[in-house]
Order: C-alpha cells, then structure tokens, then sequence
C-alpha cells in the first residue's frame, strides 16, 4: 500500500467523539470535502450544496484516513460507533467499502454509515456498504414532487429507483438498518403522505425507523419543525419499529469539552459569526461546532440571526421559537 502524503498532525478526517441521539458516543469520519452532495436539502445544517454530484471518487486518500483514525483509536477514548458522515454524502467516496473493510481490521468498534440513501440503487454502493454494521439512510417523501421539494435533488435522481434500491439492499444485507423521515411541518407530515410512507415502509423492512425534524437551524427558514405531539401521532401511524429521536442525554462520561464550549461562547459573545467563521477560528470540525451550539442554544446562551441569507449566532438569553411556523 501507497503511504500516507503527510504525517498526522491535527484532525482533517475525524472528528469527536461527539455525542449523537442515535448512536451514542461517536467518532466522525468525514471523507467527504464541504458540501459535495448529491441533495442540497433545505433542512441541512451545513447550509447549501456547493456542487451537486453523483460522482463516485477518491475526493480524500483512504491511506491518509486511516493513518488519522489509528492514531485517535490510540487515545483510547470511549467510542460507541465509527461513523461516516460529516460534510458531504459519504457514498460518493468510491474507497468506503475499502475502508469499511480496512478499519475492522483494527478495531472491534462498530462501523455505522450515515447516508442521504440516494446512491443506494446502485450495484457498487450496495457491495461498499454491506459490511458495515448499521447503515442509516434517509426516506423524507415517497413521490417524486414531495421529494425534489425537500432534497432539491441532482436531476439524474428519481426517488422510485432509490426506494427500489432500499429493497434490494435489505435483501442482500444482513446488518442493521436504521430509517430516518425528516419530518418538515407542512411539507410532508400530513396523514395521507404518512400512509403512504408506511406502504413502502413495509417493503423495505427497516430494523428501525427513527422520526426526526428540523432541531438545528436548517438551510432554509421555512423548514419548520412538526410538533412532539404530531411526531407522537405519526409514530402511532408507522409502529412499534418506529421511535421518536429524543435528545441525547449526557452521562457522566461527557465527551463535550467545557474549554471548546466556553471558548466558542467567547468568540459569539464579542461579534455574531457563522459556523464557517467559527471552524475557521477555532480549526474544529463543522459537525463538532454545530454539537457545542446547539448545547449553546439549549443552555439559552446564544440565538441564531439571518443577514444576508447567512446565518449567524450571537449572544442572547431569549430562544426564537421555531416550531410555530406558518399558519
């Protein structure tokens, strides 16, 4: 094998362990660079897509990441999963199942994926994928108008073909899956359309289907959440698989960092900045940043603004309730 091009020296594919509400204390795999996607949704956190693909490539050298993922296994910290996710669709890296392959090698620590689900029509992502120990795709809409409408999707997608593609996939895999619906007030929560989502439910046979809505500030601002009794309601609908996604509670065992979430706050609390300014000052990953602000945002020491369709936090004891929406 090729060596790596440069010698480790600060985190440029992992990052935490951050705590996640379905997967514990996990380590990010991010292989992807910033926001190449193959969706540019409007509830992402991460903002739009910058380039809109369904090109598989090596975008980061496998070698390079597993070099980086060794040397944090060393720390010996308390990891629950290994996970891919992070910046962009991890299953447009044509080296995951390598990877995937690779890290079992080394570590007893179970590998899960998180993925948008749009690439798993195709033969080479299922074979990439069926080692992993849970895989996690997205399921919003089950029509092809509700669908676009959420994911704003890469022309080429069709959302017939990748819930095809979820059937297939269950049948060759013998891991867990666990499917996510991104509930949006107003856009797909309503019971016909939750119906229907049962329907196919049932077709692809998920082990779990985990309902979530828009809890972080979304890349759009009419990406309203639904309410916790609609998300009770609809759970009625879909069955004893389905579960809400509660918030993470923290155990003794905390892998926040007091020095990372103070010293974010300091940096709000002298100027708003976005996340992009707040990786840029502080070198952490965008996923781990959006970790310390929404425990900022839950403590009720900062809120989000917009200006100039970007968004930024500053300092604040008041929310901006969200879950209202638009009558």
């Amino acid at each position: 094998m090729p060596q790596p091009s440069h010698p480790h020296k600060s985190s440029k594919y992992t990052y935490g362990p951050v705590p996640s509400r379905r997967l514990g204390f996990s380590l990010g795999i991010d292989i992807i660079p910033h926001k190449n996607c193959s969706f540019d949704c409007i509830y992402c956190q991460l903002g739009k897509t910058s380039n809109k693909t369904l090109l598989r490539k090596e975008y980061t050298p496998v070698q390079d990441v597993l070099e980086e993922v060794r040397y944090v296994l060393k720390k010996r910290q308390h990891i629950d999963y290994l996970t891919f996710s992070g910046s962009g669709e991890p299953t447009l890296h044509n080296g995951l199942g390598y990877l995937i392959k690779e890290l079992q090698k080394i570590t007893k620590v179970p590998i899960a994926v998180l993925t948008n689900g749009s690439l798993i029509f195709m033969p080479d992502v299922q074979k990439d994928l069926v080692n992993a120990n849970v895989v996690l795709p997205t399921l919003c809409a089950v029509n092809q108008k509700t669908f676009s409408r959420i994911h704003r999707n890469h022309t080429n997608l069709n959302v017939t073909a990748i819930i095809d593609g979820l059937i297939r996939f269950r049948e060759m895999y013998e891991g867990q899956i666990w499917l996510e619906l991104m509930l949006i007030k107003g856009i797909n929560d309503q019971p016909d359309q939750i119906k229907q989502m049962k329907l196919v439910m049932e077709k692809i046979k998920p082990d779990k289907i985990h309902l979530n809505t828009v809890v972080r500030p979304p890349s759009e601002e009419y990406a309203y959440p639904v309410t916790a009794d609609a998300l009770r309601r609809i759970k009625g609908v879909l069955g004893k698989r389905c579960e809400i996604i509660a918030d993470f509670k923290m155990p003794v065992e905390s892998p926040y960092r007091t020095e990372y979430l103070q010293n974010i706050l300091s940096i709000i609390e002298r100027r708003p900045v976005t996340v992009d300014d707040l990786v840029s000052i502080t070198g952490l990953h965008a996923n781990e940043i959006l970790k310390y602000i929404e425990r900022l945002l839950e403590q009720g020491k900062i809120l989000l603004s917009e200006h100039e369709h970007k968004k930024y936090y500053q300092s604040t004891g008041r929310f901006h309730d969200r879950t209202k929406g638009p009558e």
